[in-house]
């Protein structure tokens, strides 16, 4: 444990993954709010 040194692991992949997270969660969002317009004009 003594020979860790903050800031030197490769998290490049970790970064990918929660830049690809984020981009999922964004779009469900907006279409889940287009969902929730769309039966609010259209449902009967």
């Amino acid at each position: 444990m003594a020979d860790h040194q903050h800031g030197t692991m490769d998290i490049t992949v970790q970064e990918k993954m929660f830049s690809s997270f984020m981009t999922f969660v964004t779009r469900f969002c907006i279409a889940m709010v287009f969902l929730a317009l769309f039966l609010a004009i259209f449902a009967t």
